[in-house]
C-alpha cells in the first residue's frame, strides 16, 4: 500500500494539473479571507491611505478585470511556450526526458500562479457592489490583487528565463543524473562489502530449475514501474514458500504471461495470484525511482542522439560520458541487493533486479558502439573507466570494467587510422590497465544525502 501510495504521489507530482490546482485553490481562499475581512472589520483603508485604497466600484471592477484578463492570457502563453520546449527537447535529445520536464516544479508553479491571481480576481469581482446597490468595495482584497499582479510580472520574468536554462543540454543531462543519483542512495544505501556474493543468483536459479515451479501470470500489460518488497516478503513468509520473480523492476511484461512463480503449486491460487499481482505497479512507462537502469539510458539516449549524423554533437556526448561515469563511480562504490531473501535460513525469495556489471553495460555498451570512429569520446570512455576502477576493489567489478576496456580497445584499433590518434589511445588504454591492477588508493565514500 504504501509503495502504491507513493507511485500515486510521483505520478501527481509528474502532472501539470496537481500543482496548479493547489495554488488556484489557496488564491481563492485567499480572496475569501480577505473580503471577509473587509466586511467584518473596518480597517478605514480609503480614509488613510486614498491613493492606495481609494477607487471606487468602477475603478475597482476595471482594475481587477484588466488583471484577470492579462493573467489568463498569460497563462496561455506559458503553456504554449512549455509545450514548444517539450517538442524541442524530444525531438533534439530524447522523448524519455520530457517527464523531467514535466516534474519541473518551477514550470507547475508558474502556471498554476497566473491561474491562482485569475481565479483570485473572479472571486473578488464578484463581491464588488455600486451604483443603486448597497456600495461595497473590499480596498484590501481589491489591493491585494493590484500586488499579484506584480507578483506575475515576476513570475513571467524568471518563467523565461528558467525555460531558456533548462532547455540547455547540461541542465537536461545534469537534472537526470541527479535524479539518478538519488535513486542509487535510496535504493543501495550500504558500502560496498562481499560483492562477490551479487554474481550467485544464476547459480541459484539453476539448481532450482528442476524443481516444480507454478507461474503467476501478470494481470496487466506494461512496464513494472515499482515494486513493494516488504509486502513481497511478507507474503513468501505467510504462504511458507518459495517465490521467483520472473520479471524484474523496468522490465515490460504482457498480461497472462509468467510475473512471479512459487515452488509449490498447491499455494496457488486466484486469491494468491490477485495478492502477488498487487505487489507490482505496473504502468505505461519506466520510471527512475526503483529502477537505476532506466535514469542511465536518460542519459544514453541523450548521447545516442548527440552522436547521430544529423546532429554530430560530441560535446553533448561527452557531458554525457562524465554524468555516467559519477553514476558508475557511485555504484561501484555500493553494496548491490543479493539476488535472494532468507527467513530464518530459509530461502523464500529469488529476487530479480540489476548488478553493478549490467548496469555498466547499459551505461557504456552502446555509445562505444556509436563513437567507434570518434577519438574524443573514446579517450573520455577510457577516462571514466579509469575513476570508477578506483572506486571498487571487487574482482568481479574490475573484471567487468576491463571487458569493457577491451572493447574500447578493439574498436579503436578497427576503425583508428590516425597514428598520432592511435597512440594516445595506446597511452589512456595502459594508464586504465595499470590501474584495474593497481589497489585503490581509497574507496569513494559518498554521502547519502
Amino acid at each position: 500500500m504504501i509503495t502504491k501510495l507513493q507511485h500515486g504521489w510521483q505520478a501527481m507530482r509528474s502532472s501539470f494539473w496537481f500543482v496548479p490546482a493547489l495554488l488556484v485553490v489557496d488564491a481563492v481562499v485567499l480572496a475569501i479571507l480577505l473580503i471577509t475581512l473587509d466586511m467584518n472589520v473596518d480597517l478605514h483603508l480609503a480614509a488613510r491611505w486614498p491613493l492606495l485604497f481609494g477607487a471606487g466600484a468602477a475603478g475597482a471592477r476595471g482594475l481587477l478585470t484588466t488583471v484577470a484578463g492579462s493573467m489568463i492570457t498569460v497563462a496561455g502563453l506559458v503553456f504554449s511556450i512549455t509545450l514548444v520546449a517539450l517538442s524541442l527537447t524530444s525531438s533534439q535529445y530524447s522523448s524519455r526526458v520530457i517527464r523531467t520536464f514535466m516534474r519541473d516544479r518551477i514550470n507547475q508553479w508558474v502556471l498554476g500562479v497566473f491561474l491562482g491571481i485569475f481565479a483570485y480576481c473572479l472571486v473578488v469581482l464578484r463581491t464588488i457592489r455600486g451604483g443603486d446597490e448597497e456600495a461595497f468595495v473590499p480596498a484590501l482584497a481589491v489591493w491585494a490583487g493590484l500586488m499579484l499582479a506584480f507578483v506575475g510580472i515576476a513570475v513571467l520574468i524568471h518563467f523565461i528565463h528558467h525555460i531558456a536554462t533548462s532547455i540547455q543540454a547540461s541542465s537536461i543531462v545534469s537534472t537526470a543524473a541527479l535524479e539518478t543519483l538519488a535513486a542509487v542512495d535510496h535504493l543501495f544505501p550500504e558500502a560496498s562489502g562481499e560483492t562477490e556474493r551479487e554474481n550467485t543468483g544464476g547459480d541459484l536459479a539453476s539448481a532450482l530449475a528442476g524443481q516444480p515451479w507454478s507461474a503467476v501470470p501478470a494481470s496487466k500489460t506494461g512496464y513494472i514501474e515499482s515494486l513493494d518488497a516488504d509486502a513481497l516478503r511478507d507474503l513468501a513468509r505467510s504462504l511458507k514458500t518459495l517465490l521467483r520473480m520472473e520479471r524484474g523492476v523496468g522490465e515490460f511484461v504482457v498480461a497472462g504471461t509468467p510475473l512471479i512463480s512459487l515452488i509449490d503449486p498447491g499455494d496457488l491460487d486466484a486469491s494468491t495470484t490477485v495478492r502477488l499481482n498487487a505487489v507490482y505497479v505496473i504502468g505505461r512507462q519506466r520510471t527512475v525511482e526503483q529502477d537505476v537502469a532506466f535514469g542511465i539510458r536518460q542519459i544514453v539516449d541523450v548521447a545516442m542522439k548527440a552522436l547521430s549524423p544529423g546532429i554530430n554533437d560530441t560535446t553533448t556526448a561527452v557531458m554525457c560520458v562524465d554524468y555516467l561515469a559519477a553514476i558508475l563511480t557511485r555504484l561501484a562504490a555500493r553494496r548491490i541487493a543479493t539476488p535472494h531473501w532468507l527467513d530464518q535460513g530459509a530461502l523464500r525469495v529469488i529476487i530479480r533486479g540489476p548488478s553493478f556489471e549490467s548496469l555498466l553495460g547499459v551505461a557504456f555498451d552502446q555509445i562505444r558502439q556509436n563513437a567507434e570512429g570518434n577519438v574524443a569520446i573514446l579517450l573520455r570512455l577510457l577516462g571514466a573507466l579509469h575513476t570508477i576502477a578506483g572506486a571498487t576493489p571487487s574482482p568481479n567489478r574490475r573484471r567487468a570494467i576491463g571487458q569493457t576496456v577491451d572493447a574500447i580497445a578493439e574498436a579503436a584499433e578497427r576503425r583508428i587510422a590516425s597514428p598520432s590518434d592511435r597512440d594516445r589511445l595506446a597511452n589512456r588504454l595502459i594508464q586504465v590497465r595499470q590501474a584495474l591492477i593497481a589497489e585503490p588508493v581509497s574507496l569513494v565514500q559518498t554521502s547519502r544525502n
